[in-house]
């Protein structure tokens, strides 16, 4: 199946980053955009690259710099003047897979021009609308160690994605099998073979929607969000968008296991990564802490 084709694929390119993978993966069948957090040099392009060469579709990477303008992901209006009227020329974002490469390193203005076209799934220039491809997906990554010269991504924008994946440095015996695997040539971040076509994507994410949801596990996911805020003493901190993501996560999770329906330890599984990076502190330890109190307070149907 081309889906586990691709799957292998992901987890052949970073060693000892299965969980990142299966996220990206997840991400992908819901609809969703993701957010790759994680110290430099630890493959968090290389992921996010392989994904969007071995699907179907335009690639396009962008890399997020501080005098990076909302026109250039965008595109802008061009007069022409052999004919007296105005062409449209779309930027880099009207692709199919979009890769946002250290997006936390030019200004929430720039930020900002990202969140129609990741909500909406359309471009608004000049008070006419265009419409963007499908499928899309925008793979965002941000370096969160060396932060000097960045800027911190808006709430509205957080809110728009739909999960976000920690990748951390592997251990000591995983680090020696990928200087072995670059050594010997077989490192297969290289390969831009197409596993999964658009059509074939499109129908994935269909059947990701017909996966079945129970009342009592809907109830479920409302009860998490509802404690998650109480804890956090803050109702916005986890939005409606929110509950929807960690529904849709859920789903696609169920259908990467072969399932007919969402379950409550699907939901479970998905509910640090959808709502990590919604919650607007400093400590990483007291997100974690947080996100695992209202698990464990939550009554399980």
């Amino acid at each position: 199946m081309s889906l586990e084709a691709l799957r292998s694929r992901l987890h052949q390119t970073v060693l000892g980053s299965e969980d990142a993978a299966e996220l990206l993966l997840i991400a992908l069948l819901a609809r969703g955009h993701a957010l790759i957090e994680g110290a430099p040099g630890i493959g968090k392009t290389s992921l996010a690259s392989t994904l969007a060469k071995s699907i179907g579709g335009e690639f396009k990477r962008i890399q997020f710099t501080p005098d990076l303008l909302p026109a250039d992901l965008l595109g802008y209006s061009l007069y022409r003047i052999n004919q007296g009227d105005f062409q449209f020329i779309p930027g880099p974002v009207f692709a199919h897979c979009v890769l946002a490469d250290e997006i936390n390193r030019t200004s929430p203005r720039v930020q900002s021009a990202l969140l129609e076209c990741m909500s909406e799934q359309q471009v608004t220039l000049d008070g006419v609308t265009h419409h963007l491809p499908s499928p899309f997906l925008v793979i965002a990554t941000q370096n969160d160690v060396h932060t000097s010269g960045t800027f911190p991504l808006p709430e509205p924008q957080l809110d728009r994605f739909l999960l976000s994946i920690r990748m951390e440095l592997p251990e000591n015996d995983v680090q020696t099998s990928i200087l072995l695997a670059h050594a010997q040539g077989t490192i297969n971040g290289h390969d831009t073979t197409e596993l999964l076509t658009r059509e074939q994507i499109l129908q994935l994410q269909k059947e990701v929607d017909a996966i079945f949801l129970h009342p009592s596990v809907a109830a479920y996911i409302t009860s998490l969000g509802d404690s998650l805020r109480r804890l956090a003493g803050a109702e916005q901190c986890v939005s409606i968008r929110a509950l929807l993501n960690l529904m849709q996560a859920a789903r696609a999770k169920a259908f990467l296991d072969d399932q007919k329906e969402v379950h409550p330890d699907h939901v479970q599984a998905l509910f640090p990564a959808v709502m990590r990076h919604r919650m607007q502190l400093e400590d990483s330890t007291e997100v974690q802490l947080l996100i695992q109190s209202a698990l464990e307070q939550t009554a399980v149907p």
